[in-house]
């Protein structure tokens, strides 16, 4: 399968295109930016040209992965999937439930696959977790994520959606409802508070009765940063442990695979920008929530 790359950062760079590079069975044809400069500086990086015509770029490729700003996201995967291209989609989706329905609209309309790259979904490690929670009754869990986004040696700290004071929701967010979702259920309510420093901390209930608490960060200390996953029930607490040595670049291979394989079985995947639309269905309700002071529904 012929892929384009549409963004020219570091993710887009060091992880989507590299990723795509060295993929045996999919092939890196052309990276695409804004700027034009970044975009050739990109795709000379993997060997590949890069541009600024998108329409071009998208007649010579069978799908996309997208590595852009999620204001930014809706227009193109909505362009690549009338053009007929498969999507290999960020977190999240969008940052509004309109634009998420809008994506995952054109998406069923062309009939094409898409995949929201959900880093864990896609570890070994993560697909183990969850099929003992599938063994377990679970009552709860837990999620929390502290990063150091914006300490100097961070390859976002220039990231402008990610200094909005919302965005530790909206950014790591997608990561803790990927996996507490399949485990506890779809989440129906949330109740949620923001810290002095930005931390924020949600509630989630979810269907049948569980509940689940996620705090997130983007300003935590370096010597607070770190992430922590585990559901409890009659098992006990089982801890997603960290998968030593494993990469973005090698979770996003296996995203590349797994797109490949729904749009040539025409299946739906886990992963699909439906459900990257129903999360941002439940990252808007715990944003009221947080706004309000008050639980809302999703």
């Amino acid at each position: 399968m012929r892929f384009a790359v549409l963004g020219s950062g570091f993710w887009a760079t060091e992880v989507h295109a590299a990723s795509l590079a060295a993929h045996p069975d999919a092939e890196l044809v052309g990276i695409w930016g804004r700027d034009e400069a970044k975009a050739s500086a990109a795709g000379a990086v993997h060997g590949v040209p890069g541009t600024t015509d998108l329409d071009a770029l998208l007649a010579d490729v069978d799908a996309v992965s997208i590595s852009l700003p999620p204001s930014v996201q809706p227009d193109l995967a909505v362009r690549a999937a009338q053009a007929g291209c498969h999507l290999l989609l960020e977190k999240p989706v969008a940052l509004s439930v309109a634009d998420a329905d809008r994506v995952a609209g054109a998406v069923a309309e062309a009939g094409v696959a898409s995949v929201v790259f959900l880093t864990y979904r896609f570890r070994d490690s993560t697909a183990a977790w969850l099929e003992q929670a599938g063994r377990s009754t679970l009552a709860g869990g837990s999620v929390t994520w502290l990063a150091s986004t914006f300490a100097s040696d961070s390859p976002f700290r220039h990231s402008l959606w990610r200094a909005e004071p919302g965005a530790p929701l909206w950014d790591l967010g997608p990561h803790a409802l990927s996996l507490l979702e399949p485990a506890l259920g779809p989440v129906v309510a949330a109740q949620g508070a923001r810290a002095a420093d930005g931390t924020v901390n949600v509630v989630l209930e979810h269907e049948g009765g569980a509940t689940s608490t996620v705090t997130v960060s983007a300003t935590a200390s370096p010597l607070s940063a770190g992430e922590e996953f585990w559901v409890h029930g009659d098992a006990g607490r089982l801890v997603l442990l960290p998968e030593t040595g494993a990469t973005a670049a090698q979770a996003h291979a296996v995203a590349v695979t797994e797109l490949q394989a729904a749009a040539l079985t025409g299946g739906a995947h886990p992963c699909e920008a439906a459900y990257g639309a129903a999360q941002v269905r439940v990252l808007a309700a715990a944003e009221r929530a947080v706004a309000a002071g008050a639980r809302q529904t999703v």
